[in-house]
């Protein structure tokens, strides 16, 4: 299983798809090195920015090259320095939103790299919230576009705190270096944005094309559902495919067959969900499985990879019910 970001402070989420039933946190684990909690029992002000001292990048400065650092000199800023090395065109990055990124830190004192993900050739999408990653990131990167490479020094107050991260060589006093290139952002009015695909077949429901961020209609057609699972593109995008143990963020609505009254929506509740394909019932992680980043997908799931007669409760499910889903897949994570 790929390793995770050191960065990443959240626990293992279940969407109400889990196939245990749990309630969705909006969030996922992804894989199996430790991670920090969120530092103490309340959060520490916000920062000062400031501008420097930063460290030179001697080597990959063109945006998402991985980047050489040199060792901090002198004593760091007890504020949060932050300064954007390349300034890109992009969407804004809010507070909440979800970012796809590529990043390098180190110690200041050192030089010493603790983690990157350029190496992993997969960037990291992690939530800019409190207790989803460290403060630093939360604050550096706000207001920051989308093709931006973001360099900042984060001091323990709003790096791991007095505790340091023993995994990664930290120490509570250490002050961390990171650069970041920022390739995209993503909160609850994102939407797929993949090629529209004809949906021909008047035996399954018909999903709508908008990707203004709203949700899309579905239509039911007067026939009786599938006996096998369908998963079809109604947007197809051009991303990376997405593997049986991939982590995907997401946005989408469901609805039962029968009768097509909505149980769950993304949509409804401004929140996006990010979840492991093997956390979900079979009919999302087989349906899931193969297709692209970027894409709308139509998804068909009969009781028996769904939840049988055994539904969640409270989820105004009917046992044996076949389930309708238009899932947007925004990111692999």
């Amino acid at each position: 299983m790929r390793r995770r970001s050191l960065l990443i402070a959240v626990p293992a989420g279940l969407v109400t798809l889990a196939a245990c039933g749990d309630e969705d946190s909006g969030s996922s684990s992804t894989g199996d090195s430790a991670t920090p909690e969120a530092s103490g029992t309340s959060a520490p002000p916000p920062p000062k920015i400031v501008d420097g001292p930063l460290p030179a990048i001697t080597a990959g400065t063109k945006f998402d090259e991985k980047p050489t650092v040199a060792k901090g000199s002198g004593e760091p800023s007890k504020d949060l320095a932050v300064k954007t090395v390349v300034a890109g065109g992009g969407k804004a990055i809010a507070e909440n939103d979800f970012v796809s990124a590529n990043y390098l830190g180190q110690i200041w004192e050192s030089a010493k790299v603790f983690d990157n993900s350029y190496d992993r050739k997969t960037p990291l999408v992690i939530q800019l919230a409190q207790g989803s990653i460290i403060d630093g990131w939360r604050y550096a990167l706000a207001g920051k576009k989308t093709g931006s490479r973001v360099q900042f020094s984060v001091p323990p107050t709003w790096g791991y705190g007095e505790q340091g991260n023993e995994q990664a060589g930290i120490k509570g006093s250490d002050t961390l270096v990171f650069v970041v290139d920022v390739q995209d952002t993503f909160n609850a009015k994102s939407s797929a944005k993949g090629k529209e695909v004809p949906q021909d077949d008047a035996a399954l429901p018909k999903v709508g094309t908008n990707t203004d961020g709203k949700a899309p209609s579905i239509e039911l057609p007067k026939a009786d559902a599938p006996k096998k699972l369908v998963a079809e593109y109604v947007l197809e995008g051009d991303g990376a495919e997405v593997g049986a143990e991939d982590s995907v963020l997401v946005q989408y609505k469901g609805v039962v067959w029968d009768g097509g009254k909505e149980f769950d929506s993304t949509y409804g509740r401004k929140q996006l969900t990010s979840f492991s394909l093997q956390q979900v019932v079979k009919g999302w992680s087989q349906g899931l499985t193969g297709k692209k980043v970027g894409s709308r997908v139509l998804i068909v799931i009969p009781p028996d990879l769904g939840y049988g007669d055994s539904p969640p409760e409270g989820s105004g499910i009917e046992k044996d019910s076949t389930l309708v889903f238009s899932v947007d897949i925004l990111a692999k994570m």
